[in-house]
């Protein structure tokens, strides 16, 4: 009877919401990218090899892997039903077998071993060596599985695959279908387009130099169209190399890749195709633009690699990518990028990168490191005071300004330019007292566009400039 046949399951976009190797890669990479990036040039073509140097560079915590639900009570089901249930898996056996010891699926489980790539025609060969053709069910997600469905009795198939239903259905395989775990939708979210607001810096230095050239506008919007590109593709990266770290943090577990909400081989197509966009608009508008996305892109990889696990050095590459952001605003907008104002932006982002940590470490739930991070809660008070020092260098390099050449000539009123510098201070001290007690988003820029208050503050300076420069009679 169909409810007494043995139950295989596959583990990857079956009983996980994830795969087991890209897990693996992802890992490895973080920990030994060179290691990692040699050993994938030299088994690509062998995926069993590559399967088992993967997971001996990774060691993959199972415990965190996210979990098809729908799988699992199907599973849980079977057993009750007295039904053998094992897994059959193409990722690497010692995984198979943690992943199943972890869950309680007892039984003899089967993978891949180093010598045999367990996928396709390879498990239907297992499958019935073990069970006998026709005298199992299989539960897979992928078109690959058809050959191991068309030997089981039963086919129990995970995701919208209309065309191979029919066709299993058509030769008497009996089908069961249950929901897919991932959606498309869910991987635009994880490009975290509401962090594209950040680029509107690019604007500042046309503001700045007091232009309203209309090309010029246009190509800083479609430098801000690069960097938005840009920054979602290294987003993408940085929760690749983020997905243990990111299942230990209290809200970050929900990013789509982290969840398995979306497969991290669309998430990797995604990226590179976001890339490659990026750079081809930077080579439109101009050769020394190109480059500083480059630069930026490289920059935010070395970011998410290494830098953002080492004390100090990761905000100030924080610091570093944001000023960044306000060079490439003025070679789109082909203006002069005043040294006051690098000089400006500098440590009022050294300020706020100090606030995103004090952040994280005000609602750590532990004294330990942060996941991913190089932080403990024993260090708020030096991230306190190097955010004091970020806000004073800024306020003062302001100042200044005020009395500078470059302000004689784009400002008519220059004691109201200086009045500037009091809501000015009072937007960056009111940051940080809020990074300190922990009332902030984890990214105090995405919390500034949406805090009201601050929002009426930074209003008030903005209007003060106008009125200083004579824009406003």
């Amino acid at each position: 009877m169909t409810e007494k046949r043995p139950l295989a399951v596959d583990i990857d976009g079956t009983f996980l919401k994830t795969d087991m190797l890209f897990e693996g890669f992802w890992l490895a990479l973080g920990k030994q990218p060179m290691n990692t990036l040699k050993t994938v040039a030299r088994h690509w073509t062998d995926r069993a090899r590559l399967k088992r140097e993967i997971t001996e560079l990774a060691d993959v915590n199972v415990e965190l892997l996210p979990v098809n639900p729908d799988i699992q009570a199907y599973m849980e089901q079977a057993r009750e039903d007295g039904r053998e249930v094992i897994f059959a898996s193409a990722s690497d056996e010692s995984l198979v077998q943690r992943l199943a010891d972890h869950h309680g699926v007892e039984g003899q489980h089967i993978g891949s071993n180093g010598d045999v790539n367990l996928k396709g025609s390879a498990k239907a060969v297992a499958l019935n060596a073990r069970f006998g053709e026709g005298n199992y069910a299989y539960a897979g997600d992928q078109r690959l599985d058809l050959a191991v469905w068309k030997c089981a009795g039963e086919a129990i198939v995970v995701g919208h695959h209309p065309g191979v239903t029919k066709q299993l259905e058509d030769e008497g395989v009996e089908v069961v279908q249950l929901k897919k775990s991932w959606s498309r939708r869910s991987l635009a979210k994880g490009l975290r387009p509401h962090q594209w607001v950040k680029n509107i810096l690019l604007l500042l230095p046309l503001i700045a130099a007091h232009s309203l050239d209309p090309m010029a506008l246009l190509r800083v919007v479609l430098a801000i169209a690069a960097f938005s590109a840009a920054a979602s593709s290294i987003y993408v990266v940085n929760d690749l190399l983020d997905l243990e770290a990111d299942r230990l943090h209290p809200k970050k577990r929900f990013r789509p890749l982290a969840a398995g909400s979306a497969r991290i081989p669309d998430a990797m197509l995604t990226s590179v195709a976001l890339g490659i966009f990026a750079l081809g608009v930077g080579y439109i508008i101009s050769w020394p633009l190109f480059w500083v996305i480059a630069l930026y892109m490289a920059l935010s990889l070395s970011y998410s690699l290494k830098l953002k696990k080492m004390r100090w050095v990761d905000i100030a590459t924080l610091a570093g990518l944001y000023t960044l952001r306000v060079i490439a605003g003025a070679l789109a907008a082909q203006v002069v990028a005043s040294g006051w104002m690098v000089a400006f932006i500098f440590p009022t982002f050294l300020a706020l990168g100090c606030v995103k940590r004090l952040t994280e470490l005000t609602l750590a739930k532990s004294d330990g490191k942060v996941p991913g991070r190089g932080y403990r809660r024993s260090d708020r008070e030096d991230l306190l005071n190097v955010a004091g020092l970020g806000v004073f260098f800024s306020l003062v390099i302001f100042l200044l300004y005020t009395f500078s050449a470059t302000a004689v000539s784009l400002y008519d009123d220059l004691w109201l330019l200086r009045l500037a510098i009091i809501p000015l201070a009072l937007w960056q001290i009111r940051m940080v007292i809020l990074g300190w007690q922990g009332k902030q988003d984890y990214d105090p820029i995405v919390f500034a566009m949406r805090d009201k208050t601050g929002i009426m503050i930074i209003t008030v300076t903005v209007l003060i400039l106008f009125y200083a420069s004579g824009s406003i009679v």
